[in-house]
């Protein structure tokens, strides 16, 4: 399995998974230009990340995109990781739920920050979009604060989804929304930076 990343995008969240699985994989290192390349193209015409590429069931080469995707492939790609629970529905479906928030809710309130030009043309509004789009997301960490009472993980156990949420608190860092008063989601950061996964996969960016 080969995995397409950019230091420090959600890309990162598959990234850890992979480590996690302790199966074997190449990554590919991807920046703003290469991902424009053709050969790049070829494998996701969006030219964004993540992307992988296996070996197909027919001897041809399998491609995904889609971070959802990826990480449902990735955690199917080795059980004994249990990255979606011990194997029952219930515990697949949380660990989903989790890596959907993550996914659907918390990334795209990002976007307003990363590009608020996208949402407005008129520079004199991306001071507000970008202030709607900060309390959205100190909601969504406080919502997440909530469920780690009492946790180590967002869905109880270790999932995809904990890798991603990690990236996400991540480019909080970047953009000073400062959640440090969070004490859940502290101790969560805390736990995950001192991962040797995590570790060997922000080394492997250029990240540590």
């Amino acid at each position: 399995m080969k995995l397409y990343t950019k230091p420090g995008a959600c890309s990162t969240a598959d990234h850890i998974a992979l480590q996690w699985t302790g199966q074997p994989f190449e990554v590919q290192i991807m920046d703003a230009a290469s991902m424009k390349e053709p050969a790049y193209l070829a494998i996701n015409p969006s030219g964004s990340v993540p992307a992988i590429t296996d070996a197909a069931e027919d001897g041809g080469q399998f491609v995904l995109t889609q971070n959802a995707a990826i990480m449902g492939y990735i955690a199917d790609s080795a059980p004994d990781a249990k990255l979606t629970g011990d194997g029952s529905a219930q515990q697949r479906a949380i660990a989903t739920k989790w890596l959907a928030f993550c996914n659907s809710d918390l990334h795209p309130a990002f976007k307003p920050l990363f590009g608020p030009g996208v949402f407005s043309e008129d520079a004199s509004h991306h001071d507000a979009i970008n202030a709607a789009a900060r309390k959205r997301i100190r909601k969504l960490f406080e919502s997440a604060n909530t469920t780690l009472e009492g946790k180590q993980w967002l869905a109880g156990f270790r999932s995809v989804a904990d890798p991603y949420f990690y990236v996400t608190l991540r480019w909080a860092d970047a953009m000073e929304i400062d959640v440090s008063d969070l004490a859940n989601i502290a101790a969560f950061k805390r736990r995950m930076e001192a991962d040797a996964g995590v570790q060997a996969a922000l080394k492997a960016e250029g990240l540590a």
